[in-house]
């Protein structure tokens, strides 16, 4: 959504563990090179990640995977909870 993630979330594979979290248009990938090439290849625009394991080219490109693959959406997580998803209030 936004060309952004829509909540911070941690990925983790083998020693390798990245947290990615979501940022104001405009902002850019603010990332290493291997979770950069991943989110550009997914087209993400605007995210922050921060390496916090390894340092394994491979064990962070497939944390950084495994991060965006638990990403959920609000209805996602509504539902699971089993309950309805709050609707806005016009102004």
């Amino acid at each position: 959504k936004d060309n952004t993630i829509p909540h911070e979330v941690i990925g983790s594979f083998g020693g390798g563990r990245v947290l990615l979290k979501p940022a104001g248009p405009g902002t850019g990938l603010i990332a290493g090179k291997n979770v950069r090439a991943v989110c550009e290849a997914v087209g993400i625009k605007d995210v922050i990640a921060k390496n916090l394991g390894s340092k394994n080219a491979s064990n962070v490109v497939k944390a950084t995977i495994e991060a965006l693959l638990s990403l959920r959406t609000k209805e996602q997580l509504f539902g699971a909870r089993g309950k309805n998803v709050p609707e806005k209030k016009a102004l």
